[in-house]
C-alpha cells in the first residue's frame, strides 16, 4: 500500500522502516530534508520529497498521509496539506499525543470537506520497530477499512495490538489515559527503588532485585525491563538529572477526572511529583520548615 509520511522523528522513522519491510511504499516529508533523503538512501521503496506540495503529484487518489508530528504542530500541518490539494476522499492519520478534544474538532471540520481523519494513539516508543506498536484509532469504519493493511503491519500482529476503538476523538482520548496510567506505574517504581536504595543496612543489589522481579512477578513489565538496563550501566544513572518532564497527556487526563468526577488519586499525584522534580528549591518547603520550627522548635536544615 502506498502512503506518505510527515514527520520522521524517532517513531515516525521507525514506523516507516517497519512499514517498508512489510511491503509498503511510502512517501516521506520532514522539515529537515537531510533525514528524509537518509532514508531514502537507506530504504527501497522509499521517497523523499522537499515539500508538502509533492504529495500530491505523485500519489493516487484516496491519498493516504500519517502525521507524527508535534501536538503543537497538527494545524499548520493540516494547513499546509489543504493548500497543497488535500481533496475528498483522502485520509489523514494524526499519529503523535494530540488532545482528543482537538482531534474532535479537526474530524468535523475535515468532514465537511468529504476528508477522512482518524486520530491515531501510538505506544512503542523506540522499541516499536522491532516489537511493533500498541495501536488505538479513532475515526469513520469507512477510513479505518483504508488504513487496515498498514495498522496490521504496524501491530506486533495482523490481528493483535490495534483496534478500532470508537468515533473521531477515542483514539487519542485511550491513549491519554494510557500516559495517565504510565506516570502511574512509573512513580510507583521509582518510589520503591528509592526506598530499597535508601535501606543501607541491607545493601541492597537493586539490579539483581529487578532481575528477580522481571521473572514471574506480578510487577514484571517493560518498564521494570528498562529499570534493570540502566541498572546494569554503571554510567547512565550518574549522567541523569532528576527533572522529569511531561508532554501533556497526564495534565489532559486529570483535567478529564475532573470534569467527569472520576477519581484517580495516583495519577494525579504522580503528575504533581513531576513538577516537584523540576523545582530545585522548594518554596513550599520552606514555608513548611517554617511553621515546624515555629510550633514545634524543631531543628532545621539551613539552605
Amino acid at each position: 500500500m502506498k502512503f506518505a509520511m510527515i514527520g520522521l522523528g524517532k517513531m515516525g522513522a521507525n514506523m516507516v522502516r517497519r512499514l517498508i519491510n512489510n511491503g509498503h511504499e511510502a512517501q516521506v516529508y520532514d522539515v529537515d530534508y537531510a533525514i528524509a533523503q537518509k532514508l531514502e538512501s537507506e530504504l527501497e521503496q522509499v521517497h523523499a520529497v522537499k515539500s508538502i506540495e509533492e504529495f500530491f503529484t505523485q500519489q493516487q487518489t484516496p491519498r493516504v498521509i500519517w502525521m507524527m508530528v508535534p501536538h503543537e504542530c497538527v494545524d499548520d500541518t493540516l494547513a499546509s496539506l489543504l493548500d497543497a490539494g488535500l481533496r475528498a476522499g483522502d485520509v489523514v492519520i494524526d499519529g503523535g499525543n494530540s488532545n482528543y478534544r482537538l482531534s474532535q474538532k479537526r474530524a468535523n471540520q475535515l468532514a465537511e470537506k468529504d476528508i477522512l481523519f482518524v486520530d491515531s494513539g501510538t505506544s512503542g516508543g523506540v522499541w516499536g520497530l522491532e516489537n511493533g506498536y500498541s495501536i488505538m484509532v479513532g475515526g469513520s469504519t469507512q477510513a479505518i477499512e483504508i488504513i487496515t493493511p498498514l495498522l496490521q503491519s504496524l501491530a506486533p500482529e495482523a490481528n493483535s495490538g490495534w483496534g478500532h476503538v470508537g468515533p473521531s476523538g477515542a483514539g487519542h482520548y485511550s491513549k491519554m489515559v494510557h500516559n495517565g496510567i504510565e506516570y502511574g506505574m512509573m512513580q510507583a517504581f521509582a518510589e520503591g527503588f528509592e526506598l530499597m536504595e535508601a535501606k543501607k543496612e541491607f545493601n541492597l543489589d537493586l539490579e539483581q532485585i529487578s532481575a528477580i522481579w522481571q521473572q514471574g512477578s506480578v510487577v514484571r513489565s517493560w518498564l521494570l525491563d528498562l529499570i534493570h538496563d540502566a541498572l546494569g550501566d554503571d554510567n547512565l544513572l550518574e549522567s541523569l538529572s532528576d527533572y522529569v518532564d511531561d508532554s501533556g497527556e497526564g495534565r489532559w487526563t486529570i483535567q478529564d477526572s475532573i470534569e467527569n468526577a472520576v477519581p484517580t488519586p495516583v495519577l494525579s499525584l504522580a503528575l504533581q511529583m513531576r513538577f516537584r522534580s523540576r523545582q530545585e528549591s522548594s518554596y513550599a518547603g520552606k514555608i513548611l520548615n517554617a511553621m515546624r520550627a515555629g510550633f514545634g522548635g524543631h531543628s532545621i536544615k539551613p539552605s
